[in-house]
């Protein structure tokens, strides 16, 4: 997700002015500000399982997965013998949270404090220098780096004794990860998680690094690997000790260096640092620049850019869907449909049951890494569903549609919103004590054969009942191996030895080459033998659930199912259903109605099965918040209004627009920066933030900045106010210096060519059935700028939007009306539903010559 997102010639002079002052204290730890082969991943070689220090409920069926501690100061669960409580011998402050990570680092021996004032002022009253520690609980080196140093008491002993340690959860407070992991990107190049910064008691930081093993690691006796980067590195405890020496001889330099470090990030980060100037209609020369780099760094046979780790980064292929729709250039879709069709034909997929891992270690999207966010749920279902608009292509709406069915049942909260995610790593076993990575996920060739066999009563009309044949059918179409198909490479620790993971090295039509078989006979037979696979699986100790609801990635949610409802897909219902459920969950549970306000997240239980709730004695409200509130970033606003915008054109419900204008006109007051244009990550004067900084990169998830532009462009339409408008150029201004420009912001070139096209679509009518069917035509295609707007005059709420889009927007004869403009030319307004689609299918529909999976 993170790159160096800072410009290049910012980077050189903040390491010129901060490497001066302190490359002394580089030099004297080695290796002190680490600097990883790739951004965000460490493969470092780490030879031991590990073993969290979780709090876990289980249920006698194994149902109740995780949970944290919703209405106790003390962490204490429920009194029930349903429940197994593992006893600890160290508890500190963070059992008062509901953090799912800082929930895990509660019982650790490490005097931990969470992020805000008691810890700070400690700090400042003791002089000690602040050790924050920033991850999430479904990091998998987060879950090493506490197994090695954090639950090891006499490396605790040294943190206690010369540091202030801060635990951050990432996801719960994004402002503080992104201050100083800006901090770490310019000091090494690289960064990731768990991020290790050192502060002033000012909160300035001094150095920084990511992950460190527990002790000195050469690389004399090691071969040399990307996958090993962790060797050469300085153990965790000479860092400490060598930070905290320096602290004690050169405090005052120290400091100096500090506050140097927070002006200039303060400079560089906030306002505008170049000349540059935006030009209106320059993203024809921008989408051909971004397109050319591209096409360099694609992945031909493969998909997807660069080499490897990969990850899916969803707004480069929004971006090449829209810049296909305006330049007709074909490389833009293939590159973006190439990609799909290798992501959900990789181990990065979930072929048993749906749904997408956060990243592959290797080029061929083959093993993953094997943690599944929501963002990326939500991102992708949306993606897909646009691809199978640009295609009619069954495979991509079977990946969206797969992912629904991840989410729906394994994410979901009993009241309608989203957890974050699930971890990497589980219990092999029931029995097992100590967690491995991919444990959930993996298949031994001997296992699958077995459980074949074991349900062959279930297979009797699937090549008449031949197990053998039906489990080489089924080995040769995922690439399963005696012996495993992961090399050792993408498996540092060696867990997946002798393991296999579900990947379709050739296609639906070799696979019915090689054994005579027809398409729909094989579809058949792979759905049986997964559907088999998935109860064996669910036997298995599932992975820790992050019962944390987050506004923003809830939104990314609300957007893909939007799209999928568009769908012709006979789930259309069922897919508006749970979109407007979230709808409310996020109305009811995030958002303030007095102050109008969102805050970042609250807390569930870690169930969705509500019957089990009725038989244990715990809050009656499902969903709660933290004892002090944690206020909606930039990117929470600006996420949902975008959900709010695409289930607005999917249901035509105008309370989802009306909310929307409400928490634009939030977000305008509470983050746009008057003086230089564009929006600031964070609210002004928020506890305890040295900086405030403004998104500048889409990676995997959109900046706040892209999201917004886009939004403002359309609430410019929907209730003609150039307002909206004007801020849009005055964000381009500000973000013009960033070069590649679309290479960087890919999201925010999609709205720069808005902007300069215009709308691709605009069709307006009455409250009436033929109202309803123009909408339902003009949500089947991918239309990037399309506005779908229903009159109702019975609603008073609506009269102020009624009136702008009729103002702007005229029904002929009182009839619904479309408005189609396509490549700087605008057609007659349509009124009849079989002219609009015969025009839509013809500009917007393009079924490439391509073999399905």
């Amino acid at each position: 997700m993170f790159k160096n997102i800072c410009r290049s010639h910012t980077n050189n002079l903040i390491r010129t002015r901060i490497f001066g002052n302190v490359q002394h204290l580089i030099r004297s730890t080695s290796s002190l500000c680490i600097s990883t082969s790739t951004p965000l991943i460490h493969h470092h070689s780490y030879s031991s399982p590990i073993q969290l220090n979780l709090t876990h409920l289980w249920s006698k069926n194994d149902r109740i997965r995780s949970m944290s501690s919703d209405d106790t100061k003390t962490g204490e669960l429920p009194s029930t013998s349903a429940f197994e409580v593992k006893r600890h011998i160290f508890t500190n402050r963070l059992a008062q949270e509901k953090s799912p990570y800082l929930l895990q680092h509660a019982h650790n021996p490490v005097d931990w404090y969470p992020w805000g004032d008691e810890a700070i002022e400690k700090a400042k009253r003791e002089n000690k220098l602040i050790f924050l520690s920033v991850g999430y609980s479904t990091c998998h080196w987060c879950h090493v780096m506490e197994h090695e140093s954090f639950e090891n008491e006499a490396v605790a002993d040294i943190m206690n004794k010369n540091f202030v340690n801060i635990k951050v959860d990432r996801e719960e407070r994004p402002d503080i990860d992104r201050i100083y992991m800006q901090f770490v990107l310019m000091m090494n190049g690289s960064g990731g998680w768990p991020m290790s910064v050192w502060l002033t008691p000012d909160l300035a930081p001094i150095t920084a690094g990511t992950y460190f093993p527990p002790n000195d690691r050469s690389n004399s006796n090691v071969i040399k690997s990307r996958l090993l980067s962790s060797w050469g590195m300085p153990s965790f405890t000479n860092v400490l000790t060598t930070i905290a020496d320096k602290w004690n001889k050169n405090q005052a330099e120290l400091i100096a260096t500090g506050l140097e470090v927070i002006e200039v990030l303060q400079r560089t980060l906030s306002e505008k640092t170049s000349e540059a100037t935006f030009e209106e209609g320059s993203s024809q020369a921008k989408v051909a620049e971004t397109l050319r780099i591209f096409e360099l760094r694609f992945d031909e046979e493969y998909g997807g850019f660069g080499s490897h780790p990969k990850f899916p980064k969803v707004p480069r292929l929004n971006f090449l869907f829209h810049a296909y729709i305006v330049s007709k250039q074909k490389i833009a879709l293939d590159m973006a449909l190439q990609t799909l069709r290798c992501l959900g034909k990789g181990g990065i997929h979930d072929h048993i049951f749906g749904g997408f891992a956060r990243y592959s270690v290797d080029r061929k999207w083959h093993v993953p890494h094997f943690e599944k966010m929501i963002y990326d749920q939500g991102q992708l279902m949306a993606v897909y569903a646009d691809a199978y608009k640009l295609t009619r292509e069954n495979s991509f709406l079977d990946y969206a549609d797969g992912i629904y069915n991840y989410t729906n049942a394994d994410l979901r909260h009993p009241l309608g919103g989203f957890y974050a995610g699930e971890d990497a790593d589980s219990l092999p076993s029931a029995n097992a004590t100590k967690k491995i990575e991919g444990a959930f996920y993996a298949w031994s060739f001997d296992e699958i054969k077995q459980c074949i066999n074991d349900n062959k009563d279930l297979l009797v009309d699937c090549e008449k009942g031949d197990v053998e044949k039906i489990f080489n059918i089924y080995a040769h179409h995922y690439d399963l191996r005696e012996n495993g198909n992961v090399e050792p490479t993408s498996d540092p620790h060696g867990h997946l030895t002798g393991k296999n993971i579900l990947f379709v090295g050739g296609s639906i039509e070799k696979t019915c080459e090689k054994f005579a078989l027809e398409k729909d006979n094989l579809k058949r037979l792979l759905t049986l033998v997964n559907k088999m696979l998935l109860e064996k699986r669910k036997q298995r100790p599932r992975p820790h659930l992050d019962t944390k609801i987050i506004c923003s990635w809830n939104g990314l949610v609300l957007t893909g199912l939007s799209k999928l409802a568009d769908c012709d897909s006979g789930r259309r219902k069922e897919y508006l259903s749970t979109a407007a459920r979230l709808k409310e969950f996020l109305y009811t549970h995030l958002y303030d109605k007095e102050t109008k306000t969102l805050q970042r997240s609250c807390y569930g239980l870690g169930t969705n099965d509500e019957s089990i709730l009725q038989h244990v004695d715990l809050p009656t409200h499902l969903c709660s918040s933290r004892k002090e509130r944690i206020e909606g970033f930039l990117d929470d606003y600006a996420f949902l209004i975008r959900g709010l915008l695409d289930f607005y054109k999917t249901s035509l419900d105008g309370t989802a627009l009306k909310w929307a204008k409400e928490l634009q006109e939030t977000q305008d007051s509470l983050f746009w920066d008057n003086d230089n244009g564009a929006y600031f990550y964070s609210q002004a004067n928020s506890p305890n933030v040295v900086v405030r900084l403004k998104d500048d990169h889409d990676g995997a998830e959109p900046s706040g900045n892209s999201m917004a532009a886009y939004n403002l462009l359309l609430l410019a339409q929907y209730y003609n106010d150039e307002n909206y408008s004007k801020r849009v150029v005055r964000m381009f201004e500000f973000f013009a210096d960033q070069k590649p420009f679309g290479y960087v912001l890919p999201e925010m070139l999609s709205s720069m060519m808005l902007q300069d096209n215009g709308l691709d679509l605009v069709a307006v009518g009455p409250k009436m059935e033929l109202t309803q069917k123009f909408a339902e035509i003009s949500r089947k295609y991918y239309i990037p700028g399309m506005v779908l707007a229903e009159i109702d005059p019975q609603e008073p709420e609506m009269q102020v939007y009624n009136q702008c889009i009729l103002d702007k927007y005229k029904m002929i004869d009182a009839h619904p009306t479309a408005y189609l403009c396509h490549g700087g030319v605008c057609r007659m307004p349509i009124t009849d539903p079989v002219k609009l689609e015969d025009e839509l299918s013809q500009i917007f529909l393009r079924i490439p010559n391509n073999q399905s999976l």
